[in-house]
């Protein structure tokens, strides 16, 4: 796909989700971190409702580095590979407390050194959480919209969003992730798309093949 058009469905969709932003609930941004981390392989709304009560029992990046793992592991079951997400969070706020002051850090590099971080994870909290741009969150939403629409043609998240980054201004990264997660919600869904309210239809190259 050209430039040209990409800009196209970039536009479109922007107008279509006005505002769009992430839907997991935080006040700050290591509460972002925990909750992205928990996301894995989980809606948002069970996120939310798992961190509504495990953000008021655990009020600080201090409190995460020293409960304890069991107690963790409850906590979160619901969201699914709970053991692995509570090692992952605890192990991150441990090297939070110990090598970065208390404070997420704010670069890419140091992000992906936390445990259960990988670049969707930092993208997100990043750009959400210091309206920092470093580069755009390929989740699964993104990377299905992406392969339908023709804009790639690898399958691996990192090589995907190098080819989203040189089609897109940076400025438009962070937002890229937020609308097509929307349209991937509410219309470029996996099993049953809703190609026939697509506003972008005439510009997909899975439209155009079927």
């Amino acid at each position: 796909m050209n430039k040209g058009d990409a800009l196209k469905i970039y536009r479109i969709l922007d107008k279509e989700y006005p505002g769009v932003t992430t839907e997991l609930t935080y006040r700050k941004p290591y509460e972002l971190l925990f909750a992205t981390i928990l996301s894995a392989q989980c809606t948002d709304v069970r996120v939310n409702l798992v961190t509504k009560e495990l953000f008021k029992k655990y009020r600080s990046v201090s409190d995460f580095a020293e409960v304890g793992r069991p107690s963790l592991e409850r906590a979160v079951r619901s969201t699914g590979f709970f053991r692995n997400k509570a090692a992952n969070i605890i192990g991150s706020a441990r090297m939070i407390e110990k090598e970065f002051s208390g404070e997420v850090p704010r670069t890419m590099a140091e992000l992906l050194r936390l445990p259960g971080v990988a670049r969707k994870t930092a993208n997100i909290v990043l750009f959400h959480g210091f309206g920092i741009t470093q580069g755009i969150a390929v989740d699964t939403h993104v990377k299905r919209i992406s392969s339908r629409l023709g804009l790639t043609e690898n399958t691996s998240p990192e090589k995907i969003e190098k080819d989203l980054m040189s089609i897109f201004k940076k400025e438009n990264w962070g937002n890229l992730t937020n609308i097509f997660i929307a349209h991937g919600r509410k219309v470029c869904r996996a099993r049953k798309p809703l190609c026939g309210s697509c506003p972008v239809r005439e510009l997909c190259l899975f439209q155009k093949s079927r």
